[in-house]
Order: C-alpha cells, then structure tokens, then sequence
C-alpha cells in the first residue's frame, strides 16, 4: 500500500511506499529535501509532521530528541508512514538538476596534510564529470555493501579531481586503506553528488563558517567557490582543532586573506594546546561555537555554515539558535561516524 504525502509550504505530492522512508520516497521522485548522513544521525532531514503518523523504528534516532518528536517532529530518513502525511520541511531548489551517478575512479595523488589527515585526488575517467554544488559529498563503495561518505574539498569549478581530506580513524576499513594499501592509480568506486549542505547564494546576509577537524573541507569549498565569483561581504571563518598541527591549511589560508582580505577573516580556535598565532592568524583558546559568539553577537544579522564531529554541532546548533539564529539561517553538515 502506498501513502500520500503533501508538502508544505510547496503543496507538491510524493507517494511513498510500503516501509520506504519518507526522504528515500522524496529523492527517488525527483524532490530536493535537505539531508546527510541518512543513517538518523546528523537531523539534516528534520522536519515537521502536520497530519498523519509516521514510525522512526524500534529506537529513537540520535539526530532528534524525545521533546522534537513531542512537538511533531520527524527526521525523514527513518520516518516511515503510516498513514497519508501532510509535512513541512524545506525543500531546496538548487540541488534539483544534480545527477547522482555511480562511477568508477582512479586514485591521482594522496597527499599528508598533518600526521592524521590525507588529501585524497579522484581521477574520473577521460569522459566523465562529476557536476556537484561545493560543500556536498561522496560515498566510496566498498566491497560488501559498505560505504563510507567524505566531504568534496574542491569548488565546482576546479574539478580535474575530486578532493577528500580523510582523518586516520583506529580500526575504520576506508581510512585504513587510504593511510595504508591505496597507492596512485588504485581503482575505486564512487556515487555522488549528495547531501543537501551548500550554500545559499541568494541569501545578502553575510556568512559565518564553523568548522571542527577535517569539517574545513567542505567549508574550503564553499569559500574557493565564493571567491571564484566574488566576495561581496564579509565572510569569517573559524576553524576549530585541538593544537596548531590540526590547522593544517596554512598556505591556503594565507592566500585567502592576501586576495580577500577585505572580505574574508579567519580565527583560529583551539581547545587543546594553546599557541598566539597560527599560521599567522591570532588564535583564540576555547571552542568554536563560544569563539563565534563572543566575535559576532548579533547572529541575526548572519548566514552561519558547520561542518565537523556531531558533538560540535550539537553544541554550537543549541548555543546559535539560543542566541537569535533563526533556525532558516543554520546550515551544517555533521560527520556521524559510519554505520556498517
């Protein structure tokens, strides 16, 4: 049996069948709905239910709280109807005419960023590109059905390859092979573009970045992106590590500031090991959210972008909206670890 679901504020219709998710039905029919980890981990897909029921599952979902799904709540990516559904959920033009594909590539260049991080190059075939908007990821398909997503760390424009920042994780299968067995010209196996994390060009406020750890990879293409048409605004950056080795762009950020600088600011954050300066910026002791707050009170005033650790954009995502976000001026992208 299938289920009727209208979307508010559009008034479009999607059916969804028998024990498909309400975010799988949406995409398989062609509607932009935001999203990210799909496994009810990040609470990109969150939205509002108005009518109708829909069952999460014999758990509750990580990415949203018994007081949300109190207060109608749900996260599409494991929301299953039960009934025909009205819902509220923002849907989001630009990704509409991205094409998913499932390609394969070839490893260009693995590169050591710091001791933990790799820069990864993606080689598509001769004949292929990969038409994506900057901030939105890629899964690597593994053998068995696993995949693990990554970040694109590249704008759109500079895309002779794909570009991956990957953090050394103990045990993890793909971050092992990446610091271990890949070698250039190794073959892999791609799907892409996805995610709904990208930037909200027709927006005239200006533009907050948040980011923890190797969540600068997405926000490194958001930024390339923007300063490829034309920094028009303030644009402030604050990257987020546990010592001065975790910044590991220093270059890039030096010429960020060299060509922008009149619109483009960067803070250093750290949490763990202090030091003054950081790749020539002055740094901050702390976190980033508080080192965010305490540059930019009025964040009313601002487009606020996050990328890093789910416990970061928790944090920030509670202590943002407490401070006056409106909740349509929060994006982010959370790195839930991966699911096997």
């Amino acid at each position: 049996m299938a289920f009727d679901v209208t979307i508010q504020p559009s008034g479009q219709h999607l059916e969804v069948e028998d024990d498909e998710t309400v975010l799988e039905a949406a995409l398989r029919q062609g509607f932009a709905f935001p999203y990210g980890c799909r496994n009810g981990a990040c609470g990109s897909c969150k939205g509002r239910v108005l009518s109708g029921e829909v069952d999460h599952g014999p758990a509750k979902p990580p990415g949203i709280t018994e007081a949300e799904l109190a207060d109608g709540m749900a996260l599409f990516c494991q929301a299953v109807p039960s009934d025909d559904l009205e819902i509220e959920v923002r849907e989001i033009g630009a990704a509409r005419d991205i094409v998913v594909k499932t390609l394969p590539c070839r490893v260009a260049r693995l590169a050591p960023l710091a001791d933990d991080i790799m820069e990864l190059r993606l080689q598509l075939p001769a004949n292929e590109r990969l038409q994506f908007l900057a901030g939105q990821y890629i899964d690597i398909l593994l053998k068995g059905g696993e995949r693990r997503s990554y970040s694109l760390a590249n704008a759109p424009h500079d895309d002779e390859h794909l570009v991956l920042h990957i953090r050394h994780q103990p045990g993890g299968r793909f971050s092992g092979m990446v610091f271990g067995e890949l070698q250039p010209k190794s073959l892999l196996r791609i799907e892409g573009p996805l995610g709904s994390f990208f930037v909200a060009e027709e927006s005239p406020r200006p533009r907050l970045f948040v980011g923890g750890g190797t969540g600068f990879g997405p926000l490194k293409g958001m930024l390339d992106h923007l300063a490829h048409q034309g920094l028009d605004r303030p644009h402030h950056l604050f990257w987020g590590a546990r010592d001065a080795a975790g910044i590991y762009a220093p270059e890039w950020l030096q010429a960020m500031h060299a060509e922008h600088g009149e619109h483009f600011r960067f803070t250093p954050v750290l949490s763990g090991t202090m030091a003054e300066v950081v790749a020539g910026f002055p740094a901050v002791r702390g976190f980033p959210h508080q080192a965010v707050l305490d540059a930019c009170p009025d964040l009313a005033a601002h487009d606020v972008y996050m990328a890093g650790p789910p416990a970061m954009i928790e944090t920030a995502t509670a202590a943002f909206l407490a401070a006056g976000l409106p909740e349509d001026q929060l994006y982010y992208d959370s790195f839930a670890p991966a699911v096997s």
